[in-house]
């Protein structure tokens, strides 16, 4: 009768105005790393198709590697290693999740530099610990992809029993969040 989920599409296009608007004023170029999804899942092609159409009208924004982490926390800290070795001067990684985000800030710290200083960091998912590392100023901005789909599940599955029609196609609602929304949502977090 409908499907419920969320739009990854438009999940990287969150990700992507938030990079737009946090960028806005500056001329030089914005050296990006994106950290992919695992290679042909559709999270990790929709949110990347989705933060290009979003960055691409303005030249400063460059996406200067792109690879998959394979959704994993060491496998976004094995990529952004390997990545930061030949992209010194990368001021901005795109994480199609938390867990590649986190791995991400390990190999930056390792590098010597501070994330979500000299290398900005937005990610989509919004799990505990990433909402942590947003509330401690390591990631600068997080698009939720919530799991939480009770509520908006039960009531579809009401009104079709009671024989109301319902949308084809329902998007989870979804936040984004800023340093300040994390910490202020952060004592609720459960998953």
């Amino acid at each position: 009768m409908s499907f419920l989920g969320s739009d990854f599409v438009k999940e990287g296009q969150k990700a992507g105005q938030w990079v737009v608007d946090e960028y806005k004023d500056q001329t030089d170029p914005v050296k990006i790393i994106q950290l992919e999804g695992t290679t042909g899942a559709a999270p990790a092609i929709d949110r990347a198709e989705g933060f290009a159409d979003v960055i691409k009208a303005d030249p400063k924004f460059q996406i200067v590697a792109s690879q998959t982490g394979d959704f994993t926390r060491a496998g976004g800290k094995q990529v952004t290693e390997a990545l930061l070795k030949s992209n010194p001067d990368a001021t901005l990684i795109f994480a199609h999740n938390d867990d590649m985000g986190l791995g991400a800030i390990e190999a930056i710290e390792a590098a010597g530099k501070v994330p979500g200083k000299d290398i900005k960091i937005v990610t989509i998912d919004a799990v505990k610990d990433g909402m942590q590392a947003l509330s401690d100023g390591k990631i600068n901005f997080i698009v939720e992809c919530s799991p939480l789909l009770g509520k908006q599940l039960v009531d579809i599955v009401t009104k079709v029993v009671a024989g109301e029609s319902v949308e084809k196609r329902i998007l989870t609602e979804e936040t984004t969040f800023t340093r300040e929304q994390a910490t202020a949502a952060l004592p609720t977090r459960q998953y």
